[in-house]
């Protein structure tokens, strides 16, 4: 039995140029790319989305779509399941246009290095100018983000009380 070889940055570029070339032909928008494995099942998960949300049908095109590609460029060259999701409503930010595109909505970033003694942020994104991002948090204290040092950033969707 062979030893599956590691997936490096390199097959997760050809992988996302695959998807994005499916997905622009769609007319969806790939948002992001997982690999990795769960228990001892390696899983490629790409997550689409349009204006509205996409719909299961919009999920299976772009899976037998893929799907195709992907067995005729063997990017990966051991057993996997593919899996094409919704984002969902903490969709991940990861290009400067979901910045401009969320803007007054709820997010939460986790910096590189710390800003003024943290990494961890909450608030609403307000600005997105000169790859800054500025978000003001629940106190109205305004922090600004350089995007450069920005190692996760998603959608926040505040978790309502339960009204007795």
């Amino acid at each position: 039995m062979s030893t599956p070889r590691k997936t490096g940055k390199g097959t997760i570029s050809i992988i996302e140029k695959l998807a994005e070339n499916v997905t622009e032909d769609l007319g969806l928008e790939l948002v992001d790319v997982k690999f990795g494995s769960f228990g001892k099942q390696l899983h490629l998960t790409i997550f689409i989305d349009k204006p509205g949300g996409v719909s299961l049908d919009d999920c299976e095109k772009v899976s037998r779509a893929l799907g195709v590609l992907l067995d005729g460029e063997d990017p990966i060259p051991h057993r996997y399941f593919l899996e094409v999701s919704s984002p969902g409503p903490e969709r991940p930010l990861k290009k400067e246009a979901d910045f401009r595109r969320f803007l007054e909505h709820d997010v939460q970033i986790r910096t590189v290095e710390k800003i003024d003694g943290r990494r961890n942020f909450k608030g609403v994104l307000k600005k997105f100018q000169d790859n800054f991002i500025t978000i003001e948090t629940g106190e109205n204290e305004q922090i600004r983000i350089d995007y450069k040092e920005v190692a996760k950033a998603n959608l926040y969707e505040k978790k309502q009380g339960v009204k007795k």
